[in-house]
């Protein structure tokens, strides 16, 4: 398997921000959602990318329509390279809807995921067995995501309802909890142009303090990997990452990139000058 620290660059070169942790890493997680990849493409992206993906969510429900043995073909090529895998929230409320919850987390198990995403953004889930899905999840050794926000358009994110999901979430057990952006990007914490609302970005990241590690912003478009970067340092969780999108955000998260090299080396500069 591929890691992070097997390359014949010099360290300073591989990873000029100084700050990239190899897996499993707590924060500075990417989350990559694949919308169908055929299994020899998937490996693919495996092999060149593993080393800087956590968590692998097959988008909406498209894991039902998978054959079965390609299907745990997938999860078992995840598994063998340290990366979480797990079915998308739309599929976890399909089955929240036809009362079959704790039948979904069985089944999703005994076919080899390691995770869940729990969410309510599409059908409306009662609170409470939100939280109870989520302490099934947790006790048949599932890592658990909730999900923050609507995928309907024009939604946007409010600070208190994030925090109080944020709370509620983590205390039923959950282990991340999702900032809903859609894999367009224009809902949430993003304008229908998706242009971020960095002044939002900043709060929530105050006011969550040491639970602000804890939060996944997806953000499907360079421009709003970026800012999220900029905005809330190296270490930020990002979501809804393309396959072939991991290498650039890895990039970029190491000042490998136009985009944050220039600043990155310049906020290092004044750490080091302060230092001395």
């Amino acid at each position: 398997m591929s890691q992070l620290g097997a390359s014949s660059w010099p360290a300073e070169w591989s990873d000029p921000s100084r700050e990239r942790a190899e897996k499993p890493r707590q924060q500075g997680l990417t989350m990559v959602i694949d919308k169908g990849l055929g299994l020899h493409a998937f490996e693919d992206v495996l092999n060149v990318s593993a080393a800087y993906m956590d968590v692998y969510k097959l988008a909406f429900g498209t894991s039902v329509l998978y054959p079965t043995s390609l299907l745990q073909r997938k999860i078992a090529l995840a598994r063998m390279h340290r990366v979480q895998i797990m079915p998308g929230g739309t599929f976890f409320e399909v089955a929240y809807m036809s009362d079959a919850v704790e039948s979904y987390i069985a089944t999703i198990k005994s076919l080899g995921f390691t995770a869940i995403e729990i969410s309510d953004g599409s059908l409306p889930v009662n609170k409470q067995r939100r939280w109870q899905a989520i302490g099934l999840a947790k006790a048949a050794g599932l890592v658990v995501y909730t999900e923050f926000g609507k995928k309907t358009a024009g939604f946007t994110a409010d600070l208190s309802s994030l925090l109080q999901t944020l709370e509620e979430d983590l205390a039923a057990g959950a282990d991340y909890v999702i900032v809903e952006a859609r894999e367009s990007g224009n809902v949430g914490i993003f304008q229908a142009n998706g242009e971020p609302d960095r002044a939002f970005l900043r709060d929530a990241h105050i006011a969550a303090g040491a639970n602000g590690s804890r939060l996944i912003w997806e953000a499907p478009r360079k421009e709003q990997q970026v800012a999220l970067l900029e905005t809330l340092g190296l270490h930020v969780n990002l979501g809804n990452i393309a396959t072939g999108d991991v290498l650039s955000v890895e990039t970029l998260r190491r000042g490998l990139r136009g985009d944050t090299a220039p600043w990155m080396f310049e906020e290092r500069g004044k750490a080091t000058c302060e230092s001395r």
